[in-house]
């Protein structure tokens, strides 16, 4: 049976503004109403398999359980990396978690923002390529390509093993366009897809053939790991001393038994806006669009709205994004460049790369409204059940509006409920929290006034939850 491996990593940068460091695509819905971490769950359906394990990056653990939860999907672990160290380290993880009860099962490798449109095809593929990785093979899956692609790596082909598989002549970097054209014609290439399937034990074989240090690291790591709720922390010491290498580098390309399956399956990493416009549904003039967006003489164009409507006249071939913090307006051709606004805004040290101005808690979420020099408006939500962490401040005052639901307040030494259109006030130096005791969502509002409104003004009081 397959373990598939789901590697939910990534930083953010080339959907900006829609994708954020903290927010990156794979937790976005971008060609329809669920996320594509949530869509790479669904394409298992139709091949035997084992709950899915999850590796992602430690800021992000809540967003993953809390998107599993919403489609109330089951998972096998999910590991959280301290620190990003490639995609070579996160698969021995995976393989070291799955063979420390003397399992081995097959790993289905499987990145978490992908684009697959034909899903038949991608089980076909997989089952195929099912002999090979119980023969000890180690199967990469390349893309069949229908244009000469230039921002992907390629793999070419050897000679035939079997009716679906091949041996792998060689891994490509990305080509020029001339060489992606001549790779198109030949048919013996593919793009390199990053997804892979062998058995864990044969992975971790031939990890310590050719890194044996990338696997000592991962082992320490996993020895000195602990269970927190849904969650695998491992020895940050360990695993931040482990080396940062692609399973391309460290293993795939120097094994001797690396087999490649075609699979053609209207694939795409959505690696830019200009990627995300080719997979989505288009009108008849060519523009993609999602939300709240009137066009006038528009063509071929990718248009976004989040918040606010956006109306675009007599423009072709762009890509307008807003977001409730950012606007984006990149010619279609130009997109790559969107990493030099998020350097940009790093560089500044402004929060747009970093997060959205809506964040997400275990608890629920905030979203920042309105600043002023010395006011801060925030509306809150609180799931059924959940709290916040009990905290003070020494700068500012809160005032709460319940909006809708049941709101219970600690307040001091108080404990109450607070109601609809009803408000407390929490003066500076209170102990306070807020609980969801109801059955529906709680939305309040939230003023805070003082001299300093930053996050660095928190002093928690009981290790309960997480603050905001």
């Amino acid at each position: 049976m397959l373990l598939p491996v789901i590697m939910a990593g990534g930083s953010g940068s080339r959907l900006w503004p829609l994708s954020r460091t903290l927010y990156p695509k794979q937790f976005l819905s971008l060609t329809n109403n669920t996320t594509m971490l949530q869509e790479t769950v669904a394409r298992l359906e139709g091949l035997s398999h084992q709950a899915p394990f999850f590796i992602c990056n430690e800021e992000h653990r809540f967003i993953v359980a809390e998107q599993l939860r919403q489609r109330q999907l089951s998972h096998s672990g999910i590991v959280l990396e301290p620190v990003g160290r490639n995609t070579a380290p996160a698969i021995a993880l995976a393989a070291l978690h799955a063979t420390a009860n003397d399992d081995d099962p097959l790993l289905l490798v499987l990145a978490a923002d992908h684009v697959i449109l034909n899903q038949t095809a991608f089980v076909d593929a997989v089952n195929s390529a099912v002999p090979q990785a119980e023969a000890g093979k180690l199967v990469t899956f390349g893309i069949v390509p229908h244009a000469p692609e230039t921002g992907y790596g390629y793999i070419r082909q050897g000679q035939a093993v079997s009716g679906v598989a091949y041996t792998v002549d060689a891994f490509v970097e990305k080509p020029d366009t001339e060489t992606a054209q001549q790779y198109l014609d030949s048919g013996e290439y593919y793009w390199n897809s990053g997804m892979f399937l062998f058995k864990a034990s044969r992975y971790l074989q031939e990890l310590e053939a050719y890194r044996p240090d990338i696997l000592t690291a991962c082992q320490q790591a996993m020895m000195g790991a602990r269970g927190d709720l849904d969650f695998i922390r491992l020895d940050e010491a360990a695993f931040s001393a482990c080396p940062d290498d692609s399973v391309d580098y460290a293993v795939m390309e120097k094994t001797q038994d690396a087999v490649v399956v075609p699979m053609d399956v209207n694939w795409s990493d959505v690696g830019s806006w200009s990627a995300l416009w080719e997979v989505n549904a288009k009108d008849t003039q060519g523009n993609a669009t999602q939300g709240d967006v009137l066009m006038e003489n528009t063509t071929n164009s990718y248009i976004y709205s989040q918040s606010k409507l956006v109306a675009t006249v007599g423009v072709d071939n762009l890509v307008v994004v807003e977001t409730k913090d950012a606007v984006l307006i990149a010619h279609k051709d130009k997109v790559q460049d969107v990493k030099g606004i998020v350097n940009q805004l790093k560089k500044a040290d402004r929060p747009e790369y970093l997060q959205h101005r809506e964040v997400y808690r275990p608890w629920g979420s905030h979203d920042a409204i309105a600043d002023g020099e010395r006011f801060h408006v925030k509306r809150l939500t609180v799931k059924p059940g959940e709290k916040t962490a009990t905290q003070m401040h020494y700068h500012r005052a809160e005032h709460w509006v319940v909006v809708s639901g049941t709101a219970k307040v600690r307040n001091g030494d108080k404990t109450f409920l607070v109601g609809e259109n009803e408000s407390t006030y929490i003066p500076i130096g209170v102990a306070h929290s807020i609980e969801n005791p109801g059955k529906v969502p709680l939305e309040l509002i939230e003023v805070r006034s003082g001299s300093y409104l930053e996050e660095d003004d928190v002093v928690r009081v009981e290790d309960y939850g997480v603050g905001y």
